[in-house]
């Protein structure tokens, strides 16, 4: 493995360099994306992680959200086997009421 540096260390004294180690395919994607593109590869690593992060920051929020809906009693769970037993046989007679005979 390999590492890419995401804190150039001439542009801000206050942070400190940051390794990323990854496996020689990875490396090897992304030397070719910034070879093909003419960016650097730490943009590339640094956009990528920057959407990770965002989208984990919505998942956890809209989880939480959730979550106190159902403690504050606001939504009532429903039984994950009596939905799908239900959505079949839904989609059963929705097959049946729209297959020629």
């Amino acid at each position: 493995m390999h590492a890419v540096c995401l804190t150039p260390a001439f542009l801000l004294r206050t942070l400190k360099g940051m390794e990323v180690h990854f496996t020689p395919d990875i490396e090897a994607k992304l030397h070719a994306l910034a070879t093909e593109t003419g960016r650097a590869a730490d943009e590339f690593v640094q956009d990528a992680l920057a959407g990770y992060l965002e989208d984990l920051a919505q998942v956890r929020s809209m989880l939480e959200s959730r979550y106190d809906d159902i403690t504050s009693g606001r939504v009532k769970p429903i039984d994950g086997e009596a939905f799908f037993e239900r959505l079949r046989q839904r989609e059963e007679a929705f097959l049946k009421k729209h297959t020629p005979q």
